[in-house]
């Protein structure tokens, strides 16, 4: 196929695929009436001006990089655009091992039958493989997969909202509705969760990489992110209501939750309609990984390219130039994760290997995006004589608050996910592993950066 096939409706759509997250919805909806204050803050104080800010850097610097490009032209001698690069990759593999746990259950739903151990570790693998297949081909070629999958995550969305409309119609609501349960809630257990609601406005840097299959980058970019967002958070708003309206939140899981959502509105039957939610739910996590793939392994190659990740990440196919050295090693990564989950289930098999890897990735990803927000600041003081076709509007003192308020809930969330801010027992053994996780993954990317660079001079 040749390049330049993204019409602006198949961007949006692509946009809608990145960004727009239903595995996260669940998570979010156990903090009650309060997500509603908290989606609408964060639509207003992270979506609108992250929106904003990655439409005019997407369209000013537009290339495969992504954020590192963002991040090295404002600083291209420091390691900041490194951290960022490696933070950005290494959290892909951390997601796609916590989707991969999802697969068995998923299947489970859909036939009627456990897999087991084993089974589930197969099943586990292959969807890794697939989709680390599908990645060393060009964005292009799977154009019809995003698009199908936005699709889906478009009608799953307005079928449980809908679904939640339809029950309090009949039945009224299921939890209190009165007004003071809508106010925002500051406990450690409702914060933790905000960063997962910061975590499904990620992404729009993701279609940035795939300007080179657009036909007019310079304005699908901003149209496809200013439609894409504004159709994203409607349907959030709307399935948080249907789940929050019509089911008891104490009742929903972190990992199944858009399922559970469905089967307990319908009374807790497992029938055909939850089997085929199941079905597309599956779909729409190959979609997931298919659509943030090729955006993670061209930033991730770029960065290797520039000495500022290992090798082996730059390493293309010859047949179409994709990043196949960051898709295998993305793949193995993963493949090696949800092996240590099988081994964890084994030894703890109350421990919820979703969450836990979810969180991880949640942590490394938003650690990536934190020095986007002051390179876009530098890069509008100091880089001025670059073409903007896409200029967030505003002073400033305005544009310093636009990129500061979002980079301070980008700390405040990572805080609230990774460190344990109480030390029962209960808590220390919920936060510890993503704490220890954390502080690795930094680790080790500090040591490869550091051995980059060596290599480089010498």
């Amino acid at each position: 196929m040749e390049k330049n096939q993204f019409r602006l409706a198949d961007v949006i759509l692509s946009v809608i695929c990145v960004v727009f997250v239903a595995e996260a919805a669940a998570p979010v909806a156990s903090i009650g009436n309060s997500q509603y204050f908290w989606w609408i803050f964060m639509i207003l104080a992270f979506l609108l001006p992250y929106g904003l800010i990655a439409a005019e850097l997407g369209t000013a610097y537009a290339g495969d990089g992504g954020l590192y490009d963002w991040i090295h032209a404002a600083y291209p001698n420091g390691k900041w655009a490194a951290r960022a690069s490696w933070y950005y990759w290494i959290n892909f593999p951390l997601w796609m091992a916590s989707l991969a746990v999802m697969c068995p259950e998923l299947i489970t739903f859909i036939t009627g039958r456990s897999l087991g151990t084993f089974g589930s570790l197969v099943v586990e693998l292959l969807f890794i493989w697939i989709v680390t297949l599908v990645a060393c081909y060009p964005v292009c070629d799977s154009i019809i997969i995003l698009n199908v999958s936005a699709v889906i995550k478009i009608v799953l969305a307005l079928l449980v909202g809908g679904l939640g409309v339809w029950y309090i119609s009949r039945y009224g609501f299921v939890n209190d509705m009165s007004a003071r349960t809508f106010l925002p809630s500051f406990d450690l257990n409702s914060l933790s969760y905000i960063s997962v609601i910061i975590f499904n406005f990620l992404g729009f840097e993701v279609v940035c990489t795939y300007a080179n299959n657009m036909s007019d980058p310079k304005k699908q970019i901003p149209q496809s992110i200013v439609t894409g967002g504004i159709v994203i958070a409607a349907i959030y708003l709307f399935s948080a209501f249907g789940i929050g309206a019509a089911v008891d939140v104490r009742e929903i899981s972190v990992d199944s939750g858009l399922i559970d959502a469905v089967s307990l509105i319908l009374g807790g039957s497992g029938g055909v309609l939850v089997g085929v939610v199941a079905l597309l739910f599956l779909v729409t996590l190959f979609g997931n990984m298919i659509s943030w793939s090729m955006g993670v392994n061209s930033t991730a190659a770029l960065a290797a390219d520039h000495n500022d990740m290992p090798r082996v990440f730059a390493k293309r196919w010859a047949k179409n130039d994709m990043p196949v050295g960051a898709a295998v090693t993305s793949g193995v990564v993963a493949s090696c994760v949800c092996v240590l989950g099988v081994l964890i289930e084994m030894a703890s098999p109350d421990s919820s290997l979703f969450w836990s890897f979810f969180a991880l990735n949640l942590v490394m990803l938003l650690l990536s995006y934190l020095p986007v927000f002051p390179a876009f600041l530098k890069l509008r003081r100091e880089d001025a004589k670059t073409p903007r076709p896409f200029r967030v509007p505003g002073s400033d003192t305005a544009l310093k608050w636009i990129a500061y308020v979002p980079m301070v809930l980008i700390v405040i969330s990572i805080i609230f996910t990774a460190v344990p801010l109480s030390f029962d027992a209960e808590t220390l053994a919920s936060f510890l592993p993503i704490t220890i996780g954390s502080i690795l993954s930094v680790a080790i990317g500090e040591v490869l950066i550091a051995l980059r660079g060596k290599n480089a001079r010498s």
